[in-house]
């Protein structure tokens, strides 16, 4: 028997920030895991330990990132799923996500050893940095199964609606990874090994809460049947596919940024370090509207709904555009101000005011592009999105070998012309796939 379809329903701006608020909000809290961290570990007054949990850090951040398909992947078929009345697939979105969840977090830890070969020697640093990084790295890898599964519970309670739901667990997790850090390096002196585990902990903790959260929401019965459906099962991994390559051109656009950087002298680096906070204020606030398109999209496709489809693509470019000129300009009257606060060094506050400009345009011109990315994974048009985002990384590779003669400033531009070149290129398909997906 076919699903019911759920009656269309209107798209209004309280449903846009039903999502996006918690998302943002969620966004926000983030960071200060990595200033407790690093506060917990600067407190010990050992040099090479701070090297080793920032290095590790970085690692994990960019692991887990490369596998945030568990998270988008799952908002738009669960949201899909819902839009369509099927609250059978929607509980068998989650547990697939969380089915691969476990195969690649097994994976990673079977694959622990090579990685960190890998990983450190490309990262370079002394040995003491080097041993104290891979001494966090083979503790905090044990947290890969429960840290992917968290993934996917966050994308479905975003997917069904329960946006502020998937808040209060990010939360909670946050605050069981700051009270662990703090208990076991500083109180029981367990060093940078401590550290790990305390995020052990809390990934832990929180896959175990959001899977009694999930059961408790999702109701009905477990369908074997259901969960193994060929079509459904490669339509996951083909979308899932899909997003993870787009994201892997997106970390290798930011890696060729920073190693540009490094190439110009340590000063630009440390610039450059000091304005992409700027680019991730702003990603705080548009990765949340990137979100609400996530669901609203993903619901309304689901529902067969053009005319809410359509009325969520505007609200969500409408109010991305509002934060990220709002942001920009923020950024230009307060930018020198900030950098001020952010290093003591003048050469490296001097080339940092130099290229300010161009950090605050980022999120004016980089509004389009998430704002897209969230209405293509919520339409579920992963392929397309895969294919623009690396036409766009050609774009910004040829542009900043046009203007590699320029220096940072050459390279600043590349990224610029990068971030539009995105959202120019969805907008450009954006009717296409419009027509084809509703018919």
């Amino acid at each position: 028997m076919k699903p019911s379809f759920a009656p269309r329903f209107p798209v209004t701006n309280a449903r846009v920030f039903a999502i996006a608020g918690p998302a943002m909000l969620a966004n926000l809290t983030t960071p200060l895991l990595g200033i407790v961290g690093t506060a917990a570990i600067g407190r010990l007054g050992v040099p090479y330990l701070l090297g080793g949990i920032a290095m590790s850090a970085l690692v994990f951040d960019g692991i887990y990132w490369l596998f945030g398909f568990l998270r988008m992947g799952t908002v738009a078929l669960t949201a899909q799923a819902q839009g369509a009345g099927d609250a059978v697939e929607q509980r068998a979105v989650l547990l697939r996500a969380l089915l691969i969840a476990a195969l690649v977090g097994v994976l990673l830890i079977a694959l622990q050893i090579p990685l960190a070969s890998v990983i450190y020697r490309a990262l370079g640093g002394s040995d003491a940095v080097r041993t104290a990084a891979e001494t966090y790295f083979f503790v905090r890898i044990w947290s890969a199964p429960c840290t992917l599964a968290n993934f996917a519970v966050l994308g479905w309670l975003v997917g069904i609606a329960r946006a502020g739901t998937a808040l209060a667990l990010q939360i909670t997790i946050n605050l069981i990874n700051i009270a662990a850090t703090v208990l076991l390096v500083l109180v029981l002196n367990y060093g940078i090994a401590g550290a790990a585990l305390a995020a052990v902990l809390a990934e832990t903790a929180g896959v175990a809460i959001g899977l009694f959260i999930a059961w408790a929401l999702a109701g009905g019965r477990f369908q074997a049947a259901v969960l193994l459906r060929r079509d459904k099962v490669l339509r996951m991994l083909t979308i899932n596919r899909d997003i993870m390559i787009r994201t892997a051109a997106l970390i290798a656009a930011f890696a060729f940024f920073t190693a540009q950087g490094a190439r110009a002298g340590d000063v630009a680096l440390a610039a450059n370090a000091v304005l992409h906070n700027f680019i991730l204020v702003g990603s705080f606030f548009l990765d949340g509207l990137a979100t609400a398109a996530e669901q609203l999209c993903g619901r309304t496709v689901g529902a067969h709904d053009r005319s809410g489809f359509v009325e969520a693509t505007k609200r969500v470019l409408a109010w991305g555009f509002l934060f990220g000129v709002a942001t920009t300009v923020f950024f230009v009257f307060v930018g020198a101000p900030l950098i001020d606060l952010m290093t003591t060094s003048d050469a490296v506050r001097e080339a940092a005011r130099r290229f300010m400009l161009f950090a605050a345009l980022a999120p004016a011109l980089g509004v389009a592009a998430y704002a897209f990315d969230g209405i293509y994974i919520g339409a579920t048009w992963a392929r397309d999105m895969r294919n623009l985002m690396v036409v766009a990384l050609a774009i910004y590779l040829a542009t900043w070998w046009a203007l590699q003669g320029f220096g940072n400033v050459g390279l600043w531009i590349a990224l610029l012309t990068f971030l539009a070149a995105r959202g120019l290129l969805q907008a450009l398909r954006y009717r296409r796939l419009v027509a084809a997906t509703f018919p």
